[in-house]
């Protein structure tokens, strides 16, 4: 696992952490929730078998994904039995307790969808554990997000790379535009760290159309992550530096290196200079 995978996934576990006793059959989830200003229902989802209190899933949620929750009794005064379900591919929920006074607690049950589940182990990703599958349910996993993977031939993903994707909002359709864009990443890494650092079709047509087309899928993520943009290049283009290597727009970034820069550089020393020797002054903190 890379260091970007594993910081996407530190990320994720630090708002979904899923215990070793989640949801056997014997154990419950208990939750709490409460509607919002912004008409969304906050809800808490805690593991608490085997006297654990572990934060596992919290989350603003639209009502409708709370299918039979009684939003007006939730908030009417008093108490009242409650009960509502989360159906989602990866699996489901479901709750009841009491609720009134825009707040409800109750219990819940976690059942895997065996047909999601199946899918995973059909495709070599693996079959999940209790734990990974409540994650993936959580998260929102999806089999257009399997499929996508698949048809753009990536390698097979494992269990975490899916819930990295997911978390990231990696769709089916992202994965199909950057096929047609003729970018099909070499790895899972490498397409997680596309969507971490923004990298879409749309950017990479921007430097398409000023000459940097078919660049490696390494150096898009060298250019993305220090913000080099077809505007940084076209500023080099205007004062007649045409077809810079990649290897030198990053140097240029990394250092600030900059149009203004070069023409100031130049007058001070009244000819043209090299790209190397504009490094070598910058590094060394002229900034005439």
């Amino acid at each position: 696992m890379n260091r970007c995978l594993a910081f996407i996934l530190a990320i994720f576990f630090a708002t979904i952490t899923v215990s070793s006793a989640v949801a056997t059959p014997a154990d419950w989830i208990h939750f709490t929730i409460e509607p919002r200003g912004n008409g969304e229902i906050y809800a808490t989802f805690r593991d608490e078998s085997r006297g654990r209190n572990d934060s596992n899933w919290s989350s603003g949620l639209r009502p409708s994904e709370l299918i039979g929750l009684d939003v007006a009794a939730l908030r009417a005064a008093g108490t009242r039995p409650l009960r509502f379900a989360i159906t989602r591919e990866a699996g489901r929920l479901d709750c009841a307790g009491t609720g009134g006074s825009s707040r409800g607690a109750g219990n819940c049950t976690f059942t895997a969808d065996p047909g999601f589940t199946q899918l995973l182990a059909s495709r070599g990703i693996g079959r999940p554990t209790r734990d990974q599958a409540f994650g993936l349910m959580a998260i929102d996993a999806r089999r257009e997000v399997i499929e996508a993977v698949a048809a753009a031939r990536y390698p097979t993903p494992t269990i975490d790379d899916l819930m990295a994707l997911t978390a990231l909002g990696i769709t089916g359709r992202y994965i199909s535009d950057l096929a047609r864009a003729g970018y099909r990443p070499r790895t899972i890494d490498t397409l997680i760290e596309f969507k971490a650092l923004g990298i879409t079709p749309e950017w990479i047509a921007g430097f398409t159309r000023i000459g940097y087309g078919n660049l490696p899928g390494h150096r898009l993520v060298e250019l993305k992550a220090l913000d080099v943009s077809p505007q940084f290049i076209a500023g080099f283009e205007r004062i007649g530096r045409r077809n810079l290597p990649v290897d030198t727009l990053v140097q240029f970034k990394a250092l600030g290196v900059t149009p203004e820069f070069v023409e100031r550089m130049e007058r001070w020393r009244g000819a043209r200079l090299s790209d190397d020797q504009l490094v070598q002054l910058r590094a060394l903190g002229f900034d005439r």
